[in-house]
């Protein structure tokens, strides 16, 4: 896979950004198929950086009810990157 292709985008929330200013850790959204060393390359391919360790997750799609039945959301791969020290991503 390609590093573009694995890294869908950052994910920006509360919980995150104190993330990214008190441990140096970034969250993304990737690719369902990634493993973590596919997240690692393409982390320190896009961004310069050098990462330290790895958590995922897989979120679950929620179900929303509409007029005409239910249907299911899309799995999603959540990525948190703690980067070694010295090193920061300017994401905004």
């Amino acid at each position: 896979m390609l590093a573009i292709d694995v890294i869908k985008r950052p994910l920006i929330t509360e919980k995150g950004t104190w993330g990214m200013n008190e441990q140096n850790r970034y969250a993304f959204v990737v690719d369902r198929r990634a493993s973590k060393t596919d997240i690692k390359r393409a982390v320190e391919q896009i961004y310069n950086v050098k990462v330290e360790k790895i958590n995922t997750q897989t979120r679950k799609g929620e179900h929303k009810r509409f007029r005409y039945g239910m249907r299911r959301e899309a799995d999603i791969k959540l990525a948190t990157v703690r980067l070694a020290e010295g090193n920061t991503i300017e994401l905004f």
